[in-house]
């Protein structure tokens, strides 16, 4: 064989085995592609990321949950169960905004003046250090200290209080950066049967969280100051001491209600739990932070009895808005009797030209309580109508409404 045979049959054998391996290698690559092509139709549901893809983040009850929470916080949790990431969520959002309350009172004890100390929770309500609590939690302390989540300890003041809503606002001089204010949330649209979260300290336990549901909704609390609390959230998530001033939490990690008492007949939860509703905080937290105190308007009726007529006005103030308007309570009667040479004075009430209260803008009220509450509807200036019973006739008395406390 000469050699340009030779070198033809090597080029050849050369060829042929390059286009071999080429044939081979591109095979390997198809097959590495289909084994690392996502195989979305095969996933397990519960192992979805908790970061949404493009579509779901345009869902506002998703991007709700995620909105403020570093990035750390979500990782691992695409072993979690979709109610699980709920809770875990919505306790990374909520939990820094909760704060530990210790307070220090003095109690006399027979002869003694006895340290006392209490404790609670709040919340934080803006970076100028505004803290949300129960006033039964701050009464008659004289120290109070506000614990924040990363552990730093203030002196705290007292800013306002106000204890027919049994609530009170505190102030701390914390840096803002240290201050993570809760987003309060609306409660007028809360359904029974709502997951709700409570956040607090039991038993001095820092932020701990409690799930349940909502129970009822327009419950009634009585309160110490002989006031009756409306519009109150019931609730089954576990409350014990030191819960009270925290937060009431729905999925999205805002705040709808304040925890303030539960019904036990020894102290500790039995799953029945209130909460101030975010309305009525929202209405009394902008007044306390104004001005230390809840302007309500008044009408200057002083004392009523009850009767099942409705209720009967016994003394109003002189110059008030009631007695300006021509409503009438008890009137004092003076007569000047003589027995012998003796002439002396005599004063009996009489009642019988008292008006009897009915309702108030048509709605009927039987009770000193269910009064004030359809006149706290109101506003100082405004004007209320009062249906009263007069002389065996129904009458209306149209009251310019005073600002009171």
């Amino acid at each position: 064989m000469n050699r340009s045979h030779l070198f033809c049959l090597v080029s050849a054998l050369v060829g042929a085995l390059a286009a071999t391996a080429w044939h081979q290698t591109a095979s390997l690559r198809q097959a590495a592609a289909q084994q690392t092509a996502p195989q979305t139709s095969r996933r397990d549901p519960r192992l979805a990321p908790v970061l949404p893809d493009r579509s779901l983040l345009e869902a506002p009850q998703r991007t709700a949950l995620i909105n403020d929470l570093p990035g750390s916080s979500l990782v691992g949790l695409e072993e979690f169960t979709p109610e699980e990431r709920t809770n875990i969520v919505v306790y990374e959002r909520a939990n820094r905004s909760v704060v530990h309350i210790t307070t220090r009172a003095t109690q006399r004890e027979l002869l003694f003046d006895v340290p006392a100390e209490g404790t609670g929770s709040g919340s934080v309500l803006d970076k100028g250090g505004h803290i949300l609590t129960n006033y039964h939690v701050v009464e008659g302390a004289t120290e109070i200290r506000v614990t924040l989540a990363n552990g730093e300890t203030f002196d705290a003041g007292l800013v306002g209080y106000d204890p027919p809503t049994d609530m009170a606002v505190l102030k701390v001089n914390a840096p803002a950066e240290m201050l993570a204010p809760i987003q309060l949330g609306d409660s007028s649209r809360l359904r029974v049967g709502q997951l709700v979260f409570a956040i607090g300290n039991p038993f001095g336990l820092e932020r701990t969280m409690t799930t349940g549901i909502i129970s009822s909704l327009n419950r009634s609390l009585p309160t110490r100051s002989g006031r009756t609390m409306k519009s109150i959230i019931q609730i089954d998530a576990a409350l014990n001491r030191g819960n009270s001033g925290g937060p009431l939490i729905d999925s999205r990690g805002r705040l709808i209600g304040m925890n303030t008492a539960i019904a036990s007949s020894t102290g500790e939860n039995t799953g029945v739990g209130f909460a101030i509703p975010a309305d009525t905080i929202k209405r009394v937290v902008a007044q306390l932070i104004e001005s230390g105190k809840v302007i309500r308007p008044e009408t200057g009726i002083s004392r009523v009895f009850q009767s099942e007529q409705g209720l009967v006005i016994a003394t109003l103030v002189p110059g008030s808005p009631a007695d300006l308007a021509g409503l009438r309570g008890f009137k004092v009667v003076r007569e000047t009797k003589r027995r012998g040479p003796f002439t002396y004075e005599e004063r009996r009430i009489d009642r019988s030209q008292a008006d009897i209260i009915v309702a108030v803008d048509g709605e009927k009220v039987t009770t000193a309580d269910s009064f004030l509450t359809l006149i706290e509807r109101h506003r100082p200036g405004d004007r209320a109508v009062l249906t009263v019973f007069r002389e065996s006739e129904l009458v209306e008395v149209t009251v310019t409404l005073a600002a009171g406390e």
